[in-house]
């Protein structure tokens, strides 16, 4: 039996309640799991008499596994027939005496209540960018580079080159002038193939060693001529098409972009203006999941949190690295509760085909299957997946009420 005591805001003051005769079959239960664990002289595992067992461990020391036993069972059953969502909780009281019911007193951190604000009076400021003359060139000379060809040029090394080298030891190989550290950038740029040039090698900014290196040959990226033998090779019949096409494609790309950004900025005002008691417990566990992201992040750059941690301490930065993790853990909850109250209230359904068309998409995206996707990422991101795509339809349901 469970009971509200008191309620103020995302705390509840609950009392539960076991009965006795489901208290003895717990301590039973405890004891008998000590007495097959548990080898006594004398005795056949499982053989020992009770009073040997509470000897041997110890009867406090009995009575609080039963008391946690007994907690682990039934609150999650109280906290479902009291229609409460626990995200921390600890007790209170408690008092267990054999022979009578073991009723135990718990303040709960319940999930937060959100109220929304008038949202439908929102006004959204984003402007759809406009297909202008040299978005469009740009647009064709990108679509030009991929088809693009590398051939050899007789001129000085330019940023946008491929060069190839020899190295002193007979070792040969290219450098990508864009990708190529900005010390080998700078010994390469304005030699010609044939030159000889010394390349440092760098530990950080200590020089290690230099090395003797040859041009062998410098390559630049030539484009295909903007005319209609380009457009056949692009898919279409002539220049007119293609230029078409690109241009419908840009505008649909606008269009798109401006859509997600004005559902970003409704979100934006909804975690702004929603009432909300955020839970110690939940602000809690957001910080440590942003905490852990860092973590990760910090070890591909072989780096330990740490020492990350200890580094800031030194330089007197770490209490405004706490608060800008509080904010931030902060900012991404409200925006998580204002727009799972916003699919609440909207109604939102995601169903099972709409989820599987999402799923194909990201999966081809990683040029995989959707089985092998959903495999590797394991159900529980895959329901993190649904929950958010969920949430993204009904910020866009929103965005078409408030545009329609």
């Amino acid at each position: 039996m469970a009971e509200i005591l008191e309620r103020e805001g995302y705390k509840v003051k609950i009392k539960v309640e076991v009965p006795a005769n489901q208290v003895e079959q717990a301590y039973q239960s405890v004891l008998n799991s000590y007495a097959r664990q548990v080898k006594l002289p004398g005795f056949r595992p499982g053989k020992a008499p009770a009073k040997v067992i509470e000897a041997k461990i110890g009867k406090e020391s009995l009575l609080e596994e039963v008391k946690e036993a007994l907690r682990d069972e039934t609150f999650p059953k109280a906290a479902r027939e009291l229609s409460l969502l626990p995200v921390g909780a600890r007790v209170l009281e408690e008092n267990l005496t054999f022979g009578q019911p073991f009723v135990y007193t718990v303040e709960v951190e319940n999930y937060p209540e959100v109220k929304l604000p008038d949202w439908k009076s929102f006004k959204l400021e984003v402007e759809t960018p406009e297909v202008t003359d040299e978005v469009l060139n740009r647009a064709l000379d990108e679509l030009r580079t991929r088809y693009g060809e590398m051939v050899a040029v007789d001129r000085e090394v330019q940023a946008q080159d491929h060069v190839f080298i020899e190295t002193e030891d007979g070792g040969r190989f290219p450098v990508v002038m864009e990708n190529a550290q900005p010390h080998v950038r700078e010994a390469l740029l304005g030699k010609k193939a044939g030159d000889e040039v010394v390349v440092p090698v760098k530990d950080g900014e200590t020089v290690i060693r230099e090395v003797k290196t040859k041009i062998l040959e410098v390559k630049a990226l030539q484009l295909p001529e903007l005319d209609d033998e380009f457009a056949k090779t692009a898919g279409e019949d002539n220049l007119e098409a293609l230029i078409n096409k690109v241009r419908e494609s840009l505008k649909a790309q606008f269009e798109r972009e401006t859509r997600n950004a004005k559902a970003n900025q409704l979100l934006d005002k909804l975690a702004e203006a929603i009432e909300v008691e955020i839970p110690p417990t939940m602000q809690a566990r957001e910080e440590q999941s942003l905490l852990q992201s860092l973590a990760d992040d910090l070890r591909e750059q072989n780096l330990e949190l740490r020492d990350y941690l200890a580094e800031l301490e030194k330089n007197g930065k770490l209490e405004e690295f706490k608060q800008n993790l509080s904010e931030s853990a902060t900012r991404r909850l409200r925006r998580s509760l204002a727009v799972e109250a916003l699919a609440e209230e909207l109604k939102t359904q995601l169903s099972q085909e709409e989820f599987d068309e999402f799923l194909t998409e990201v999966a081809r995206s990683y040029r995989t299957t959707p089985a092998r996707l959903q495999s590797e990422l394991g159900q529980d991101a895959i329901a993190r997946m649904r929950i958010q795509r969920l949430h993204d339809k009904a910020l866009f349901e929103a965005l078409a009420q408030l545009e329609g």
